[in-house]
């Protein structure tokens, strides 16, 4: 049973692999696979994030510091000891421990600014990234339609060649028959070798079209790889209740594009507060907590009486005064107890007022005014570039729409100049050049119908992309 078990491992496994993407893909489904793996918004993701953590720790940056350590010391030669204060010439082991605090009681609000301008930072960042993923899903909107007219134009061909083909079927019987000349059925020859030709290189731009649309989405494999085609149907109503202006105040809404300048701005003023408030004096309150250890530090254990001394003092009468001479006997006082009796506590108040300091804040609040003009000019800009764009969108899409009309009735008035041709060549009344003229306008209208109306429906999608609309085909 072992080899059946094997067996089936393995085609489980291939199924699982083969179901981690879809067989047939959808617009939608491509939007949201591209917009999880595509690197550019990956990376602006993450760029994103980085503001966040910058918005994140404006706002810490307001509480108290808290700093502990400890030192760990040797000296030698003459020095003082700092808990003894007493000289020592030989090598004296101490030890300080210490926690310190700080925090800033007034500093012009320069710490309030600067967490709004980290954060409309941040959201600046954040709306940016969501306008890269729109454009990225009208991208790939632009590829999915570009594979729908590749493989229409693909069909096309084949359909002209496959025409050309049972002509020269038809032709070949004719001139076996002695009722049609040769060259007839070598004009034919060589009409059917052009459009193999067309037929192989609109197959061959199809699987770019599938192969860029792949690229895109960043994925991993170049099989199995199919678009599902929508039923796509021209309305002549599409652009009846579209005017530029309203588009345009949709899109001042919707246009992440538009929030993210707007919190450039509003970033950018923050920081100017900032710097303004860097002439402000700065108010802080610190406070600290210590102890430490001396090699030096002894306690007395003992006082023995080892003889008498003469000290220099004298009775009224001149007679030496003598005392006790005595001897310490010490020991190492132990860390506890030190640790407990060099405890040392300060608190205290700084106030720093800036006065000079070659022109550094005069500096930067001049550059902080100018990055503010220059974001409020962005901002205008962007919101220009906008309504120039959808007045040229809204522009393309109604001369789209007039264009696939007029290719409309050139594609009828080809198809009866065609029958009328086909039916004159098979009784012998026009030549094989005037019959392969007219499949040629005919070829050639229907690509220009093709190509018009996906062009149309394209430009139908940008307007949709300026109005918010999810970019999908009903």
């Amino acid at each position: 049973m072992k080899p059946y078990l094997i067996l089936s491992l393995f085609i489980t496994g291939l199924c699982c692999a083969q179901s981690q993407h879809p067989s047939t893909w959808t617009l939608p489904q491509c939007v949201e696979y591209a917009q999880k793996n595509n690197i550019s918004v990956i990376q602006s993701e993450i760029n994103a994030r980085v503001a966040k953590n910058n918005a994140d720790q404006s706002k810490a940056a307001i509480l108290p510091t808290i700093n502990t350590g400890a030192q760990h010391t040797y000296n030698f030669g003459r020095t003082i000891d700092r808990y003894t204060n007493t000289f020592a010439n030989t090598q004296v082991l101490s030890q300080n421990f210490y926690i310190s605090s700080n925090v800033v009681l007034w500093s012009g609000l320069s710490q309030y600014n600067n967490i709004l301008a980290n954060k409309y930072q941040y959201l600046s960042n954040a709306e940016s990234t969501l306008q890269l993923r729109n454009d990225l899903s009208l991208n790939v909107a632009t590829n999915y339609i570009n594979v729908i007219f590749s493989e229409d134009i693909l069909k096309i061909a084949e359909a002209q060649f496959d025409i050309t083909k049972q002509q020269l079927e038809r032709t070949q019987k004719l001139v076996d028959a002695g009722t049609l000349a040769k060259s007839a059925m070598y004009d034919l020859q060589s009409q059917l070798a052009n459009e193999e030709v067309n037929v192989t290189n609109s197959r061959n731009n199809y699987q770019i079209a599938l192969l860029s649309l792949q690229q895109l989405l960043n994925l991993d494999t170049l099989k199995n790889f199919e678009i599902v085609r929508p039923d796509l149907n021209i309305a002549s109503n599409d652009l009846e209740n579209l005017t530029v202006q309203g588009i345009y105040e949709v899109a001042l809404k919707n246009q992440h594009s538009i929030k993210s300048a707007e919190y450039s701005l509003m970033a950018a003023e923050k920081n100017l507060a900032v710097a303004k408030g860097r002439v402000s004096p700065t108010l802080s309150a610190t406070g600290s907590l210590g102890t430490g250890t001396s090699g030096l530090d002894k306690r007395i254990d003992a006082v023995n009486i080892v003889g008498v001394e003469q000290v220099p003092y004298y009775t009224q009468s001149g007679e030496a005064i003598y005392a006790p001479k005595t001897e310490l006997v010490t020991s190492q006082k132990p860390f506890a107890d030190q640790f407990k009796d060099n405890v040392n506590k300060s608190i205290g108040l700084t106030l720093s007022i800036p006065i000079f300091n070659g022109l550094q804040t005069y500096t930067g609040i001049k550059n902080a005014q100018l990055n503010a003009l220059n974001a409020k000019y962005s901002q205008q800009l962007t919101e220009q570039n906008l309504y120039k764009t959808i007045a040229q969108s809204y522009a393309n899409a109604k001369a789209a729409y007039e264009k696939f009309k007029a290719n409309k009735l050139a594609v009828e008035a080809s198809e009866q100049s065609f029958f009328y041709a086909e039916q004159k060549y098979n009784v012998g009344a026009i030549s094989t050049f005037d019959y392969n003229n007219a499949k040629t306008r005919l070829q050639n209208a229907q690509n220009n119908l093709t190509q018009s109306k996906y062009d149309y429906i394209f430009k139908l999608k940008v307007l949709d992309y300026y109005q918010g609309k999810e970019l999908k085909f009903n």
